[in-house]
């Protein structure tokens, strides 16, 4: 998955679309050293919302800048990675149901398929993995095809899909004990996310 970093001068849907890029990137695998490098360098103001996403913006920045490539990718696997259950989880099923590959799962199935996209076959996780929702999200936003990408199937996505996990998983984020990079990665998730269902409650 690419991801450029936001740009505090991009218009605020490109912006929007850009930080789901950036999710996605992130929860996806570990930092490439490229993505690790743009993340040290980048400005601290917001990309998108102005000051209320400047704070957690600014700590996900540092901790790029305080850990090394190597430091992130053993985090990532530390909590992601390893042979049967992994100490957290990144698919909406687990958060839904308890439990994975159950009814939520084929819900968004059916969702996604009348969207018209469907999952890359080189991918092996699910589709309820957090990484496929953002880059859903981004299509929704920033795609060619207004019948689909357009702020009412983007509100319908959210609520449907997003919105009922994702402040879950990055809670058990923030309070696992090995959690320094990625703890800063779900506070930056839940602003963006807190931000995106009071934007979408404006629109109802």
């Amino acid at each position: 998955m690419q991801a450029q970093l936001v740009s505090s001068t991009l218009d605020e849907e490109t912006a929007r679309a850009e930080v789901y890029g950036l999710l996605a990137a992130l929860y996806y695998a570990a930092p490439t050293a490229e993505l690790h490098e743009n993340m040290r360098l980048a400005a601290t103001e917001a990309p998108a919302a102005g000051a209320v996403l400047e704070s957690s913006w600014g700590e996900l920045v540092a901790a790029a800048r305080g850990k090394s490539l190597a430091e992130i990718g053993q985090e990532y696997d530390a909590l992601f990675g390893g042979v049967g259950k992994p100490d957290v989880y990144l698919f909406g099923s687990h958060y839904l149901s308890g439990f994975l590959n159950e009814k939520p799962l084929a819900a968004l199935r059916t969702d996604i398929a009348a969207l018209g996209l469907a999952r890359d076959d080189a991918m092996p996780e699910t589709e309820d993995h957090v990484a496929y929702l953002c880059e859903v999200m981004r299509y929704l936003i920033a795609g060619d095809d207004v019948a689909v990408a357009n702020l009412t199937r983007q509100r319908e996505f959210f609520a449907q899909h997003v919105q009922p996990w994702f402040p879950l998983m990055c809670e058990a984020l923030m309070q696992h004990p090995k959690a320094r990079f990625y703890s800063t990665l779900a506070a930056f998730t839940q602003a963006f996310i807190s931000v995106e269902s009071q934007g979408f409650d404006m629109l109802a």
